[in-house]
């Protein structure tokens, strides 16, 4: 059996995109101990902690290992180190303090000091750091284990190259070495790195002198580095009397002699901004070219350090300052006394500001400047500037979970640049330098603002530039921009209006060449001819009539740069006439249009400012009424939010969201509020990738942000220990958990009941209390894994609970102590370890209780006693004592009391007078009357069967959705896709096997399911795009749909194909789509008389009412996954689960647990729950898993039993087993050997012709017995015989394939005389006496309270779900549904329709009906599930409860009602009223203009706007409409349309008959 530390390898075998194993950040490696020096060469990475030396490869795994441990023998100068193996005993370790990889000549260069602090050296081999090619013991870098030293190679070149090591060591002056070496050091000294020298290797001598240079005060050094011949080191010098610290650059000359190098010193100090002081932390080079080198180094504050900034300098050597002359260090044979003050460079510019930065890195990409940030606690962050300085939005590459602090030295990879190595305590990372590959579309690779990312056309994906070969790419501009096009609005003296659009892309050249711009509006041409010829990357058009209307005029500007083609929606309006105190929202709104902004207000653009930088400087004044902020609950949350914090606050009643900036210049996060008093408020705090602190403000309706306050995101929150380790079953012991960040724990649930949450009693950061929650009443031991709820999220502890059995209290003596009473109570012994403080109890006496004071406990092999006392006791003889401990309370009897024997006695005596009288009567009747007998037992059976339900219904707990999983979301365009085409996509789950009612693909339905498909199958007719143009041509469509109805042939499933194929043509202008929907719905309107004015949208019988379905599935989408998603999933889930709890018959699919009548189990025999512990089988070698406890009946068929076994290891895991359940078998262990289960073998059961399935309760499957899982061998073998009682191993086996490929054409189609049957009995002869139980009478009517108790199990899960559609009383209503309830109020205002119960019914059918009841009977279009047709009853009858919520009618039930009425009957009245109350608060909801809900619509249109195939669409829709051509076309002949559109139709169907002629040709020839 497999340890517990190897189920994750399991996992990962048996599902492969479950386990990203290295993937997410390219690889990684775990070290002994703290990481102290990270070096990096072309084809390796070398990492030195205090104890090891390893060898990594660039993907991190580990070539070598070299042990630092040894022995140090004799003493001083003499003392010698020797390495030991890894597994010997040794005295001291080499510390490592200069790593350097030399390439040149293929060595490892590792220099540091042993236990006895003294120097020791070693060349190892670049190739295997294993092999020693020279050891020294001399001192190279500095005499300690301190850090605050740098060490780097110099380069000399001349007549032959020559290499020294320089080591800058840190200084402390009057700190003496603690060594039994002697190891005086300065400043800076240059070592030699062969023999060719006098002094030999590691020597520092020089021609006539020692070749050091000093320090006057303490220093620590932080980087080294060479460029060309200049050598930079930087440092800090530290405060002292003299004056404050400051940050040093120090310019040295590499020369062929020591010395001179050394007398080439100059200096400058670094400042830092609005700092006297300072200090450096991370340092790395930028660029270097001819003209400049930059460099960018983490500073901090002296005072403060964590207050970091990232700074850029020119740090180009400067040859005027004179040499060796520097006021803080000197050569050492220069050394003297100097004055004056050293250069001071000021940083070009401040790039980033952020607390507690660590650790640096820095590449360029063309123009662009790429830096790679660690932080203190955990990140790593990616910042790219471009040539004017200008920054893009942070990204987060990498977030530990916890608070590890990011090593200073990262480095990137040298072979390719694609990686950086970040170390983190004892890990190092191989972090992708991009993430250009998780981007999946053009658009977002844009958006990514990554210099080094590019769309490639060819491989259709977001990759690096050198990886698009011979293919067109598209990326972000070399500059930084927050769109991809902006535009300017000019007047000309002469009245021209002129309209420059200045496109911020990148591309190839060839694309570049054919650049074209393409402008347009909804009605009517935009621009006239008169414009300039688009050049690259601008193009402008002179609008037509030189004016603009008041409101506005939308406008589409589209971009060709070869293949790639994008449109941006801009909004023109006349500058003058954006008017306004001028605010900071008010700027915005101007330059957003086009428009310049300046003192004055708004203008043209040739007379202010178009940058959205001026907006920054118009503040808006203050007043007495803008919100103020006091304080936000929380103040630190961890990245993945907090859900209901809470705002105080003065001013606040006008706030509608509070607004989260994360980074300057950054767009920010809104959140929106609720239960606003005016002094305080609620709302959300986002997840973000990162940690750090934001800031918050209010936002009012204007736009506008007041009050500022901090919100610090902190790492995860993590488990350490857990005490104590494990609980009772009924629940409720306080558990302390110990760990880190533990105060943004939300509360705490356990595997075996995830949904159940316990709210932390008391929480710090390093600690949380709780209660544990009950488990259902068992006499085993289970472990339950600890989760933490924070936010919206569920993270492991990575702890668990064990759950015993509830203790035993046994009984209790009580002893007299003066006036108290001293009772010991005793308790069985059992592996809880309970306190004294979680026991109490009371004695009862004489009708009152008296506390006992628990004092002691006495632990025993069989029991334990508590000792507690009771003070001023009346009595000793207590008649009972009450203990309690939990929730639990237990009475104990004093058996001892002298009349309980007596009292027994006496009871005793008539219970056996009854019982002989009751075998006397019983016998008398069996003598006499057998008739009497069975009529007896016939209404024995019935009672029992009513109590039973009775009792079930009023003691059974509907533990449900313990093991749910992740929720398994759709994304949007499957969504779409299976309720616009539901005939062809939305019969179940993706992946896997094809569901039972899923249909035969046909010619048609594969053309729906082509539009569906993002990328295009060859390339488009010729006549598509002429019929893309015709269709934006409201009065053509409105005419050819209209056409198109009237006609018999055009059945209501083609017009529901129209509808659906129009909304995928159309999906990238749904406002368009928006408008033609509202005309179409007019026409209805107009068509339906006043007496079928309630028949509306009843049905979908029109082309517009499936447009409506359609319409307001696009526009909820995102409401239904954030609001009500989650629920209707639980609440399927719960159905499925309360369906599972009992016998379902595997044949018909009715359960004796439902809502529906029609599907109820009432033929159900007696059964009992089992418990199974489920093994895997792991690799062939016969390898199982750690058992998995999942729950089966005993009337359960094998193959039911496998499914809820399955389905529970996907319940824990949160992914399928791997692979589907007809190749899965199942095997019992019985006697040490595996048994095969099968639903059929030679032992089933036959009754006549029909064979019965095989049960757990056939194989007599105990509680408790183990299962294996395995794949079949044979999993298509086919039988076609029949099933009898006398066939062979091979024949069963036979028999049993066949079952389980037969059994298909049975399971759940009503049919039970077929082959076989479960529970139901087939109606066939029998012998009575041969199975008595099963025959036993059983009624209907006697089962149906188990409807009462589904409905009970589920209720919550049915409120929660129709709250959630109408939500709380302060929630605003969907925009699309504001936006439609106010179109049919203005028509039935326009119809003159007065009768409000008209406009009731017609809401009712377009929004309840159309959208959320075929929503709540098909999860399927929702999440990636089956449904099966039972589950598909149960969901009816909630969806007919919601329904009736909305009906104005109050329906009188009586006996004869349907169940699926009465079910709900005392409901619905309350769904009403919540009904009637949400149509109440859309109406009174603040109306949205159509400016604004357009723009909703176009972002929609945005979000997916590759997602489906547009030309498959017009296709298929060119197909339908050429079968009405000559209908269309005299349809717009009486319309009076233009006869354009007649001849634009004509063409398109010759472009299209040409082609088809040229096809049928072809064919032919070939």
């Amino acid at each position: 059996m497999l340890p517990p530390r190897l189920w994750a390898s399991v996992l990962c075998l048996l599902w492969a995109e479950g386990c990203r194993c290295l993937e997410a950040t390219g690889g990684s490696f775990t070290a002994d101990g703290a990481v102290r020096h990270l070096v990096t060469a072309l084809d390796g990475v070398y990492v030195a902690t205090e104890e090891k030396l390893y060898q990594l490869r660039r993907d991190l795994s580990v070539v070598r290992a070299v042990n630092q441990r040894g022995v140090l023998t004799g003493a001083g100068d003499a003392a010698q180190f020797s390495r030991v193996a890894e597994e010997d005993p040794g005295n001291a370790t080499f510390g490592v303090n200069v790593l350097l990889a030399f390439a040149e000549n293929g060595t490892l260069v590792s220099c540091g000091v042993t236990d006895d602090e003294c120097g020791y050296c070693e060349l190892r081999a670049l190739a295997d750091v294993s092999a020693v090619l020279h050891r020294e013991r001399i001192l190279v870098g500095p005499p300690g284990r301190s850090g605050a030293s740098a060490a780097v190679l110099v380069a000399v070149d001349g007549v032959e190259r020559d290499f020294y090591i320089l080591t800058a060591v840190r200084q402390r002056k009057g700190e003496s070495s603690r060594g039994v070496c002697a190891s005086s050091t300065e400043a800076v000294y240059l070592h030699d790195t062969d023999n060719r020298h006098d002094g030999g290797i590691f020597s520092f001598s020089g021609d006539s002198s020692n070749p050091l240079f000093k320090s006057r005060g303490d220093v620590d050094f932080v980087d080294a580095f060479q460029l060309g011949s200049a050598i930079y080191l930087l440092a800090n010098v530290l405060p002292s009397e003299a004056g404050g610290g400051r940050v040093r650059l120090i310019w040295l000359r590499a020369k062929t002699k020591k010395a001179d190098t050394l007398k080439s010193l100059r200096g400058a100090s670094l400042l830092v901004p609005g700092q006297k002081g300072g200090r450096l932390a991370a340092s790395s080079v930028v660029s270097a070219g001819p003209a400049s080198t930059l460099w960018a180094g983490v500073f901090g504050a002296d005072g403060d350090p964590s207050a970091t900034q990232l700074l850029l300098f020119d740090v180009t050597p400067d040859p005027e300052i004179p040499a060796d002359k520097d006021p803080d260090f000197c050569s050492a044979v220069t050394c003297g006394r100097r004055d004056g003050a050293a250069k001071e460079l000021q940083p070009l510019k401040v790039l980033y500001r952020r607390s507690a930065m660590t650790s640096v890195a820095a590449t360029t990409h063309g123009t662009w400047m790429v830096f790679f940030v660690g932080t203190e606690d955990g990140q790593l962050i990616k910042l790219s500037v471009d040539q004017n300085h200008r920054g893009t939005c942070p990204t987060v590459l990498y977030r530990s979970a916890d608070d590890r602090k990011a090593f200073p030295g990262m480095r990137l990879d040298r072979a390719d640049g694609k990686h950086v190595y970040a170390a983190f305590d004892d890990q190092v990372l191989r972090v992708p330098a991009s993430t250009c590959r998780t981007r999946r579309t053009r658009e977002d690779c844009w958006s990514a603002q990554d210099p080094s990312c590019v769309w490639c056309h060819s491989k259709k994906s977001c990759t690096f530039k050198d990886e698009c070969q011979n293919s067109h790419w598209f990326s972000f501009p070399d500059d930084y921009q927050k769109k991809r096009i902006s535009y300017t609005v000019q007047r000309h003296n002469s009245g021209q209006i002129r309209l420059d659009v200045r496109t911020h892309v990148s591309a190839d050249q060839n694309a570049r060449d054919t650049f074209a711009c393409q402008f347009s509006r909804r009605s009517g041409e935009l621009c006239s001819r008169e414009g300039p010829f688009p050049t690259f990357p601008q193009c402008t058009c002179v609008l037509l009539n030189g004016t603009l209307s008041a409101e506005g005029t939308s406008a589409a500007v589209k971009v060709r740069l070869g293949p790639t083609v994008f449109t941006e929606r801009i909004k023109l309006t006349t500058c003058s006439d954006i008017r306004g105190s001028p605010t900071a929202a008010l700027c915005r709104r101007c330059v957003e249009t086009g428009c310049g902004w300046s003192e004055d207000g708004c203008s043209w653009a040739t007379a202010g400012a178009t940058n959205d930088g001026v907006c920054e400087t118009t503040t808006t004044r203050p007043t007495n009424v803008s919100p103020e902020i006091y304080s936000i609950s929380p103040g630190a949350v961890s990245f993945y939010g907090h859900n209901r914090a809470v705002l105080l606050g003065s001013n606040l009643g006008h706030v509608t969201g509070v607004r989260i900036q994360i980074d300057e210049d950054c767009a920010p996060r809104e959140s929106p509020v609720w239960n606003n008093t005016g002094v305080s408020l609620e709302f959300h705090i986002p997840a973000i990738r990162g940690k750090g602190t934001v800031r918050a403000c209010a936002v009012l309706p204007d736009g506008g942000c007041h009050g500022d306050a901090a919100i610090a995101y902190t790492s995860a929150p993590s488990c350490a220990a857990v005490t104590p380790s494990s609980t009772w079953s009924s629940g409720k012991r306080t558990i302390t958990l110990a760990g880190s960040n533990l105060d943004a724990v939300d509360g705490v649930s356990h595997g075996h009941a995830l949904q159940e949450v316990s709210l932390p009693a008391d929480r710090s950061f390093r600690n949380l209390t709780y209660q544990t929650p009950a488990a259902a009443s068992t006499r085993s031991v289970f472990s339950s894994d600890i989760y933490l709820k924070v936010a919206n999220e569920t993270l492991a502890c990575w702890q668990s609970i064990a759950y015993h059995p509830d203790p035993q209290f046994t009984g209790f003596t009580a002893t007299r102590r003066g006036d108290d009473v001293r009772v010991a109570v005793q308790k069985s012994a059992d592996r809880l370890e309970m306190t004294v403080k979680e026991v109490s109890a009371s004695g009862v006496y004489g009708g009152e209780e008296y506390p006992c004071v628990t004092e002691a406990k006495d632990a025993g092999d069989s029991a334990d006693f508590f000792v507690c006392k009771i003070r001023s006791a009346p009595d000793v003889n207590f008649r009972q004592l009450k203990v309690f401990y939990g929730d639990k309370t237990v009475t104990l009897r004093n058996t001892s009391h002298p009349f309980a024997l007596m009292w027994l006695v006496v009871l005793a005596i008539p219970c056996i007078v009854v019982a002989v009288a009751l075998i006397y009567r019983r016998q008398q009747k069996q003598l006499t009357v057998k008739m009497n007998k069975r009529m007896e037992n016939l209404e024995l059976d019935i009672r029992n069967d009513i109590r039973q339900g009775f009792v079930d219904m009023q003691t059974e707990k509907a533990n449900l959705l313990e093991k749910v999983g992740p929720i398994p979301f759709l994304d949007y365009k499957d969504f779409a896709c299976r309720i616009f085409f539901p005939e062809v996509n939305g019969s179940g789950r993706r992946t896997g096997t094809r569901t039972r009612n899923a249909k035969r693909p046909t010619l048609q339905n594969e053309a729906l399911t082509a539009s569906c498909t993002a990328e295009a199958r060859g390339r488009p007719k010729e006549s598509v795009p002429a019929l893309s143009e015709l269709i934006r041509d409201r009065r053509f469509l409105t005419c050819a749909v209209h056409a198109a109805e009237e006609q018999k042939s055009f059945t209501v499933k083609d017009k529901c194909a129209m509808a659906s194929l129009l909304t995928v043509a159309l999906h990238g202008d749904l406002s368009y789509l928006t408008e033609t929907t509202e005309e179409l719905l007019k026409d209805l309107m107009r068509k339906n008389s006043t007496a079928q004015a309630k028949m509306l949208l009843r049905r979908t019988e029109s082309v517009v009412e499936k447009l409506l379905t359609n319409w307001m599935s696009i526009c909820l989408y995102g409401f239904l996954k954030e609001s009500v998603g989650q629920h209707l999933f639980l609440l399927a889930s719960a159905l499925t689960q309360q369906i599972a709890r009992g016998p379902v018959d595997r044949v018909t699919g009715k359960a004796l647990y439902t809502l529906s009548e029609d599907w109820l189990l009432w033929q159900a025999q007696d059964f009992t729950s089992l418990r199974l512990k489920a093994l895997f089988a792991a690799g062939g070698g016969g390898e199982v898993s750690e058992p998995l406890e999942a729950v089966a009946l005993t009337c359960d068929t094998v193959e039911q039993a496998k499914e809820k076994i399955l389905r529970t290891f996907e319940a824990k895991f949160g992914f399928p087993y791997n692979r589907p359940p007809m190749s899965v078998s199942i095997e019992l262990e019985r006697d040490g050997a595996f048994v095969a289960l099968e639903e059929v073998d030679a032992s089933s059961e036959a009754v006549g012709e029909v064979t019965m399935l095989n049960t757990l309760e056939h194989y007599k499957v105990p509680d408790g017995a183990t299962i294996k899982v395995l794949s079949r061998k044979d999993p298509s073998a086919s039988w076609k015989g029949e099933p009898t009682g006398g066939t062979s191993p091979d024949s069963a086996r036979s028999q049993t394939a066949a079952a389980r490929d037969g059994l298909g054409s049975h399971i759940y189609n009503g049919d039970t005389s077929g082959k076989y049957f479960h529970l139901i009995d087939p109606d066939v002869d029998e012998n009575r006496g041969k199975n008595p139980e099963r025959k036993k009478l059983k009624l209907k009517e006697v089962h149906l309270t188990k409807l009462l108790s589904t409905k009970v199990a589920v209720h919550s899960f049915v409120e929660n779900l129709f709250g959630s559609v109408w939500g709380p009383s302060n929630r605003r209503a969907p925009l699309a549904v504001k936006y439609f309830f106010d179109f049919l109020d203005r028509q039935a205002d326009e119809m003159k329709i007065s009768d409000p119960d008209v406009l009731h019914i017609w809401k009712t059918n377009s929004f309840p009906l159309r959208f959320w009841v075929n929503i709540l009977k098909n999860p399927q279009f929702v999440f990636d599930l089956d449904k099966s047709a039972h589950l598909d009853g149960c969901l009816s009858v909630t969806a007919q409860a919601f329904m009736d919520s909305f009906s104005l009618s109050d329906t009188q039930l009586g006996k004869h009602a349907p169940t699926n009425k009465l079910l709900y009957a005392k409901d619905v009245p309350k769904y009403k009223e919540e009904a009637k109350d949400y149509f109440r608060r859309i109406r009174e909801q603040q109306p949205i203009s159509r400016s604004d809900f357009y723009k909703f619509l176009d972002e929609e249109s945005k979000k997916h706007q590759n997602d489906f195939n547009e030309a498959a669409a017009l296709e298929e829709l060119g197909r339908m409409i050429r079968r009405y051509v000559p209908q269309i076309c005299e349809k717009l002949e009486q319309t009076g349309a233009p006869a354009q559109l007649r001849e634009q139709l004509r063409r398109v169907q010759e472009t299209s008959d040409g082609a088809r002629k040229s096809r049928g040709a072809a064919a032919d020839a070939f």
